[in-house]
């Protein structure tokens, strides 16, 4: 009778280690697909508009103004849009460095104020400051994540997409800002240049003594 229980108890044992192993494996698996399908959520999202987060393209216009546009098209714009109070010439600054100009100009509702330089008549930095008590920052960097996919950059002070021809930033407290980099990088590399000159003529300069 001890023999055929302990018969019976060891083919129980065996079953339900068989059980145990099969469930194991099981789990593994789907868990493994699992894993692997949130580290392509979480990481490498695929944006709601089909873009490949890879090599998507950045936004150059918001409300009808865009990178590039020129100086009289972005005054009419600015006229025309109900989120800007543009007072026309009284906004716009002529800076004394190869025809750059800047536009300076109040928002309403979301948008507390906006900034616009162009060069050589072309809108290549914009710039607008948001309303934190109408729209929060966490509510705007989630719009672009889900567009754009994750920054390039992330740190306390902004968030950075960067593409071949466009740069944007989200930057605290609260400012959106676009900004073309053929452009911005011509201007990077001129500076470079007038400084070395300048730094040449300053040791010749000193080398007379």
């Amino acid at each position: 009778m001890e023999n055929h229980i302990s018969g019976t108890g060891l083919k129980r044992l065996f079953l339900a280690m068989g059980c145990i192993l099969l469930a194991a494996a099981v789990y593994g698996q789907a868990g493994g697909a699992a894993q692997e399908n949130s580290t392509g959520t979480v990481f490498s999202p695929a944006p709601e508009n089909g873009r490949d987060s890879e090599n998507r393209e950045l936004p150059r216009s918001f409300r009808g103004i865009s990178l590039g546009m020129d100086l009289d098209a972005l005054k009419d714009a600015l006229t025309r849009d109900s989120y800007f109070h543009f007072r026309g010439d009284r906004d716009v600054s002529f800076l004394p460095n190869r025809e750059q100009t800047l536009i300076d100009t109040v928002g309403f509702s979301f948008i507390r104020r906006a900034y616009f330089q162009l060069r050589d008549g072309a809108v290549f930095i914009m710039a607008f400051t948001l309303d934190p008590n109408l729209i929060d920052h966490y509510s705007v960097f989630t719009a672009f994540t889900q567009k754009y996919g994750e920054p390039e950059q992330l740190d306390p002070k902004q968030a950075v997409w960067v593409s071949g021809t466009t740069r944007v930033s989200i930057e605290r407290p609260l400012t959106v800002k676009y900004i073309d980099m053929p452009v911005f990088n011509d201007i990077i590399e001129e500076s470079s240049v007038r400084e070395s000159g300048e730094v040449y003529l300053r040791q010749e300069f000193l080398d007379g003594f």
